[in-house]
């Protein structure tokens, strides 16, 4: 029974899941001294625009001491992305065929690096010009003062955003690589698309003008970028597909 194909896979699954859990686990221990520091950090795009006096607040009582801990476990998550791709990798890799390994490895990476780069543009871009708006909007004799918790969960939420959306290309790549859509078939389709893109950030962004704008422009870009990119891809079925 020890040899069954199915329970080995579980097996393996189970190890490799169990490995992930560890390695975020570890680096939460080792980022938890520094949770109160990390939400400062996180918080300079508002704390930077905030009226001059006014600070954050916490309507919850355990709220000051479980927001930064939250947050650096989002931050552990989000550094050892990399790590549990690899273990997504090795878990797949013996049933891909070699073209499909060729090309997985290079999306594995580039997604990593979107992903990141989104979430690098939604901090240092989006945030500042979001907070200096509503900063600068509060009508006259209201006082400025967010929940801490509530800030988490809208950068959370832009973050999340913002670095799904920086995906374009990759998306791009695997709709010719599958041959779902040619290259030239999606260029017919720009009108859509940017109407599209202001369409997904109004849904994925809190309901502000400035974040919806820069999420759908970016991702404008990025679909043009994920056209000029697949000029360099044309798929053959002649390509080998032993697996490897």
């Amino acid at each position: 029974m020890s040899d069954s194909p199915l329970l080995n896979h579980l097996l393996e699954l189970r190890s490799r899941l169990l490995r992930s859990v560890l390695v975020i686990l570890v680096v939460f221990a080792a980022l938890a001294y520094f949770a109160n520091d990390i939400y400062h950090f996180v918080a300079q795009p508002l704390l930077m625009n905030m009226p001059v006096g006014s600070q954050m607040i916490a309507t919850d009582v355990a709220a000051p001491f479980f927001t930064p801990f939250k947050l650096t476990l989002v931050v552990a998550l989000a550094l050892t992305v990399p790590y549990l791709l690899w273990q997504i990798w090795g878990f797949i890799a013996p049933g891909l065929y070699g073209r499909e390994k060729r090309l997985v490895i290079p999306l594995l990476a580039t997604s990593t690096l979107l992903f990141y780069a989104g979430i690098a543009f939604a901090y240092f871009v989006v945030l500042p010009l979001a907070m200096a708006f509503f900063s600068s909007a509060a009508p006259e004799g209201v006082t400025v003062a967010t929940d801490i918790s509530r800030y988490l969960d809208f950068i959370l939420a832009i973050f999340v955003a913002f670095g799904i959306a920086f995906e374009t290309p990759v998306a791009i790549m695997l709709l010719i690589w599958t041959g779902t859509c040619t290259r030239e078939s999606l260029a017919k389709k720009r009108p859509y698309i940017i109407v599209g893109a202001f369409a997904i950030g109004m849904l994925l962004t809190p309901p502000d003008v400035i974040s919806q704008t820069l999420l759908a422009i970016p991702m404008w870009l990025l679909f043009e970028l994920g056209l000029q990119v697949s000029r360099w891809y044309t798929p053959t079925p002649q390509e080998d597909d032993d697996v490897v």
